[in-house]
Order: C-alpha cells, then sequence, then structure tokens
C-alpha cells in the first residue's frame, strides 16, 4: 500500500500543488487622479534617491529604474518590518508605464506596473499588481491596496510640493505683461 501511494500519490500531490501554486493569484489595483501633468509624477517616480523622504511603503530602491536592469526596492510591510524584493524593469514607458517584477516562479512572484494616463485635471495614477504562487495561500496581503494607496496619496503630495518649487517659467505658467 505504501508503495501504492508513493509511486502515485506523491507525484499527484505534486501534480496538484504546482498547478494549484500556478493557478494562485491575487490582482490588487489602487488609483488617483493628480493635478499635474504626467511629466511631473514621472519625474517624482523615476528619482528613487528622494523616495525615503516621501514614499511610506518603497521606502528605498537601491538602483535606477532602466529597462532591463535590476533594481532592490525596500518595502516597508503594516509592522514596520523592511522587506527586500530584487526586480527586473520590465517596462518604461516614458510618461506612461514603469513595470517591474521578480520573485520565485511558484513560489511568490509579483508584476507591478504604475500605470500613468493625461486626464481632465491632471494625472491618472494607477497602481496595478498581480501576485501569484502558493506563497499566497500563507500570506496575508489585505494590507497591500491601502498601502498602495497611501503611497499614491503621498505621491500627489510629493508632486505637488516639486511643482511648487519650479520656478514659473520652467512650468509654463507664467504670463506675460
Amino acid at each position: 500500500m505504501l508503495w501504492s501511494f508513493t509511486k502515485w500519490g506523491i507525484p499527484a500531490l505534486l501534480v496538484i500543488v504546482v498547478a494549484g501554486s500556478l493557478a494562485t493569484r491575487k490582482t490588487f489595483r489602487v488609483e488617483r487622479t493628480i493635478p499635474a501633468p504626467p511629466e511631473a509624477v514621472w519625474e517624482v517616480l523615476l528619482d528613487t534617491a528622494a523616495y525615503p523622504e516621501w514614499n511610506p511603503v518603497f521606502v528605498e530602491v537601491d538602483g535606477d529604474y532602466v529597462k532591463g536592469e535590476r533594481v532592490l526596492n525596500k518595502v516597508r510591510d503594516p509592522s514596520g518590518a523592511i522587506l527586500e524584493m530584487t526586480a527586473l524593469v520590465e517596462t518604461l514607458e516614458p510618461r506612461a508605464e514603469l513595470r517591474q517584477s521578480g520573485g520565485t516562479p511558484g513560489i511568490l512572484t509579483f508584476d507591478h506596473r504604475w500605470l500613468l494616463a493625461p486626464t481632465e485635471g491632471g494625472t491618472r495614477v494607477v497602481q496595478h499588481e498581480v501576485d501569484r504562487g502558493i506563497g499566497l495561500w500563507f500570506w496575508n496581503a489585505d494590507w497591500i491596496e491601502p498601502a498602495y494607496s497611501s503611497v499614491n496619496e503621498a505621491l500627489a503630495e510629493r508632486v505637488q510640493s516639486v511643482m511648487a518649487t519650479v520656478p514659473a517659467s520652467e512650468t509654463g505658467d507664467e504670463h506675460e505683461p
């Protein structure tokens, strides 16, 4: 009997776990309109050196966002712990999309996108993430969307702050007498 289980049970269990891990996914999406042009939002997003000054979740990024390069994201979870995640910059479309992905396939992977689109009143900023893997069976991800919402709020504040320090002649808001 044990031989029968070993012969068929373990491989069957392995197939179920692998299939389940590949089929398991969670999607997170938050958005906000920031009253600024996409160029201003993009500039703040790509200034990774300044993240510790304003970003409550992505507290540090080691490296620069360059397509095909890897960066180390340091993320603060609700307990205050810092999680380190290496990500590959998959897409870098100026003023439109920053996509990075990483993780261990089958265990836990992430595909995170910043999507920017001009809209009436400024720029629609969307953070869209898809996580996959068996790790989702054991990880409480309820904090992700609220955390990303707080990042979008902080991003809006940072963009407004940066824009307030830019001379009017550089923003095109200067009026001639």
